[in-house]
């Protein structure tokens, strides 16, 4: 009796799990449908905003952030922090739109770069910029920070220069060693 008392429970315990888990499928796609509704309700702006901080753009382009304090009073206005490599130390430029950042970058401009690795005057970006990873945002998602970048404070703040590969660095830099033989880039 006790036997067929407790079979009976795991047949009851087997039942509910089967149907919290039927449950939790169907249940599991609302969050999802959720967030497609609040994605398709943002504004371009709104949007922009949200994809420049899953994108990391603060983790680069505002000061503080390496640090564990980001300032976001002067955000995305670029570091001063350089990242050294082989292609010399390259600096997060200012991507406000004042006039030490992106105030004469057309919308192309900065798609441009965000997309292709092209600055405004035709030289490329230098590494960290993940550009390539940026090249598959959607046109709407890729114009949306763009649109959200117009929106920012401008900020006045110049960022050091490029120094090109064997230049004397003065400041702070994350130095990346040479390549190992699997990392090193393939001609």
């Amino acid at each position: 009796m006790f036997r067929i008392h407790r079979l009976a429970l795991f047949a009851t315990v087997i039942l509910a799990a089967s149907s919290c888990t039927s449950k939790g499928t169907q249940s599991g796609s609302a969050p999802a449908d959720s967030a497609a509704q609040a994605e398709a309700s943002m504004t371009p702006v709104e949007r922009g905003r949200y994809l420049t901080v899953v994108l990391g753009c603060n983790d680069c382009h505002t000061p503080g952030t390496f640090y564990g304090a980001p300032d976001m009073n002067r955000q995305l206005a670029g570091s001063e922090l350089g990242w050294q490599g082989p292609w010399g130390v390259s600096y997060a430029p200012n991507l406000t739109p004042d006039s030490t950042g992106l105030a004469s970058w057309t919308d192309e401009e900065i798609l441009r770069a965000m997309q292709n690795g092209v600055k405004k005057d035709g030289s490329p970006i230098a590494p960290p910029m993940p550009w390539p990873d940026f090249a598959h945002l959607t046109p709407r998602d890729a114009k949306a920070v763009v649109a959200y970048l117009r929106t920012l404070p401008a900020i006045h703040h110049v960022t050091p220069a490029r120094i090109p590969p064997g230049g004397k660095v003065t400041g702070a830099a994350l130095v990346f060693p040479p390549p190992p033989d699997w990392d090193k880039p393939r001609q």
